[in-house]
């Protein structure tokens, strides 16, 4: 009986123990089926995100074209805006003196007050100062007065507190703005986007009267020339130091381009006759769209669940605002349809616009042996524990594409600018980039350089220069004052 019960216990252990091995080989292959599916969605995503040189020039030529469309009475059909933004004279570096600047941004202001010496020496004594704009003032939408006027005060509070006493009642304010992002997180709760201030030259300087009756009526002995776009700001102080800039780009949330156009390419009606024989052009290069740009199912949802579907396309490739987003989006599905984080679907990875440009920028750039940086990101936005090495290694992966992508294509739209201007070959062109994406994503800024690099070559490369702005955020308000009160002395 004894040695009964003990064949049972023998062959039930046996039977346990194969059972446990089938299972664990069941587990293996349905994990490296996982793994092998999870690795063909990233393969297939590099290979539609691909942008090839010769893909790249397709897309410079396109844009060049649109431009010259854009700039056309009768190209109104263009994606292209290329809004005639600015008459007055740029910077010639011969200014000098402390100046004052405004920077008006979605939700807040800078104050800027900075001293130029010439173009042989950098801006110094930057002091900036944020002001948040009233919740009162942001909710209603014909507040412009009410905003002027709050502006207007703050600004004479600064500079009594700094003791100014040397201002003059001639000496300019610039006076710049940031375009706001427009996909804005829902629970941030700003609804409010100062879509009127982004304007041409004419209605530019009708703000300006509205500015300057509050400037007048609260004290501030400056006037305001115009409103402009704060691309056409990093413009002046890229001018004041060169007289081979040319353009200058915004790469941060979102994107914009302000160029010098010659008059003669314009068949627009202007308002007025440029003293300086150049107009500044705002590209609006955000809404450039084209047949070539390297679409994948990932950018056709998003742009479908955007708060503006089939608007600013080229900006949902290159802007810090959907950097990360589509980088969430690839790591959804690989999450959905090959367990990349395990058998349960992390909740918080299904939420939009979580995962921002800077932390993407992080794990895109974690050199730890086993990516902890990327392992703290995913613990901290998405609440994703216990990942491997290997799974880690496939999130930087993943933000290796979408970065390297966006950054070439800003590469092609900078070499579809030169060329339009027809400086390719012959002559030295600077181009002024400022933002967070450029200065602070490393990879995403070196991969920018190489893509004009291989699409120039060794023998015409050099002949485009691209440089980080001068001064900062906000910086460009300071040029404009500079020049526009030197030329109104002049």
């Amino acid at each position: 009986m004894r040695k009964e019960v003990a064949v049972a216990v023998v062959v039930t252990t046996a039977a346990t123990v194969l059972g446990a091995a089938v299972l664990v080989r069941q587990w293996k292959r349905r994990s490296e089926r996982r793994w092998r599916h999870g690795q063909r969605i990233l393969r297939k995503f590099a290979r539609d995100s691909a942008t090839p040189v010769a893909k790249l020039w397709h897309i410079a030529n396109q844009l060049a074209s649109d431009m010259q469309e854009g700039l056309m009475s009768s190209g109104d059909h263009s994606n292209l805006s290329m809004l005639v933004s600015y008459h007055a004279p740029l910077p010639t570096g011969e200014e000098g003196g402390i100046y004052y600047g405004i920077n008006l941004r979605g939700t807040n202001f800078l104050i800027i007050r900075a001293r130029l010496d010439g173009k042989n020496e950098p801006i110094t004594e930057i002091r900036r100062k944020e002001v948040p704009i009233p919740s009162q003032i942001m909710v209603n939408p014909d507040s412009t007065k009410e905003l002027f006027d709050f502006i207007a005060i703050e600004l004479a509070k600064y500079i009594s507190v700094h003791g100014e006493t040397e201002i003059a009642r001639d000496k300019k304010l610039g006076f710049t703005v940031s375009i706001p992002v427009v996909q804005a997180p829902l629970s941030s709760g700003v609804a409010v986007k100062w879509n009127s201030l982004f304007v041409d030259d004419t209605v530019g300087k009708e703000l300006a009267k509205e500015i300057n009756q509050a400037l007048e009526k609260h004290g501030v002995e400056m006037q305001v020339y115009a409103v402009v776009n704060d691309t056409i700001g990093d413009l002046a102080g890229g001018r004041y130091y060169s007289k081979e800039s040319v353009a200058a780009v915004t790469l941060g949330m979102g994107t914009d381009v302000a160029y010098l156009e010659s008059p003669q390419q314009i068949s627009k009606p202007l308002s007025e006759s440029p003293k300086s024989g150049e107009t500044v052009v705002n590209l609006q290069w955000a809404n450039f769209n084209s047949s070539l740009l390297p679409l994948t199912e990932f950018d056709v949802s998003l742009d479908a669940q955007s708060t503006n579907p089939g608007g600013r396309i080229f900006e949902k490739f290159i802007g810090g605002m959907y950097l990360g987003e589509i980088v969430r989006r690839v790591l959804l599905k690989m999450a959905q349809e090959a367990a990349l984080f395990g058998d349960c679907v992390p909740p918080k990875l299904k939420t939009p616009y979580l995962l921002r440009s800077p932390d993407m920028a992080a794990m895109h750039q974690d050199t730890s042996e086993d990516y902890e940086v990327v392992d703290e990101k995913l613990k901290d936005i998405f609440e994703i524990s216990n990942t491997t090495p290997m799974v880690r290694e496939i999130v930087a992966e993943v933000c290796d594409v979408v970065a390297e992508r966006g950054a070439r294509l800003v590469g092609a739209g900078i070499v579809g600018l030169v060329k339009k201007l027809g400086r390719i070959s012959n002559k030295k062109s600077v181009i002024t980039i400022e933002g967070g994406l450029y200065e602070h994503y490393r990879v995403f800024r070196n991969y920018l350089h190489s893509s004009v690099w291989e699409m120039l070559g060794s023998e015409l490369s050099d002949n485009v220069v691209i440089e980080h702005s001068h001064g900062g955020s906000g910086a460009g308000s300071i040029f404009l004052a500079a020049s526009q009160t030197q030329n109104a002395h002049s």
